[in-house]
C-alpha cells in the first residue's frame, strides 16, 4: 500500500471511495451514517468534498495504484465542531473502498495522519464520527488510539469528537 498527496484532480476517485463506502454501509443496514445516495450524484455533498479537500491536504491509500481509502487533513473541524484551543489537525471524509475492507487501509491512513500531524509540529490530531449503530465506529476510533472527547448532533445525526495527543 502507498500513501500519497492527491489535489483537486483527485476529486472523482476520492468521491468513487466514499460512494463505494456508501454502498458498503448499507449493505450492512447502516444507512444513517452517509445516507443511501453516492456522494457523486448530490451536488451539496460534492461541493462539500472539494471545499474540504482545498482546505487542507487530501490523502490517498493506493493498492497497485487502485485508489483503496482516502482522507483529508484540514487544520480545523467541520463547522458543526468547535475548534480546539491550540494547533490541531483534523481528519476528514476517512473512507475505504469497499472491495479493500479489512485490509488496514483505515488503519494506514490514520497512522500517516499521526505521521503528518507530528511533521508538522502540531500536538493534537482529532476526529468526528457517526456515533450511531451501537457506536462501533467511535470504538474503531478508539482501537486506533483515539479517546472519546465531546459528544455532538447535526439535526437527527449523533456524533462524537475524539482526539489522540502525537
Amino acid at each position: 500500500m502507498k500513501i500519497r498527496k492527491g489535489g483537486a484532480e483527485d476529486l472523482p476517485a476520492i468521491l468513487a471511495v466514499l460512494d463505494s463506502a456508501v454502498v458498503w454501509l448499507n449493505g450492512r443496514g447502516i444507512t444513517a451514517q452517509w445516507g443511501t445516495e453516492p456522494f457523486s450524484t448530490r451536488p451539496r455533498a460534492v461541493e462539500q468534498v472539494a471545499r474540504t479537500m482545498s482546505e487542507g491536504d487530501p490523502w490517498i491509500a493506493e493498492v497497485d495504484g487502485v485508489p483503496a481509502g482516502t482522507m483529508t487533513l484540514t487544520p480545523h473541524p467541520g463547522q458543526y465542531v468547535e475548534p480546539a484551543d491550540e494547533p490541531e489537525l483534523y481528519v476528514r471524509f476517512l473512507a475505504t473502498d469497499a472491495r479493500f475492507h479489512g485490509h488496514g487501509v483505515g488503519a494506514a491512513l490514520l497512522a500517516h495522519a499521526e505521521a503528518e500531524t507530528r511533521r508538522q509540529g502540531v500536538q493534537l490530531l482529532r476526529v468526528d464520527c457517526f456515533a450511531g449503530s451501537e457506536g462501533r465506529l467511535i470504538e474503531y476510533y478508539e482501537g486506533q488510539g483515539f479517546t472519546r472527547t465531546e459528544p455532538f448532533q447535526v439535526g437527527a445525526w449523533p456524533g462524537q469528537v475524539l482526539e489522540r495527543r502525537v
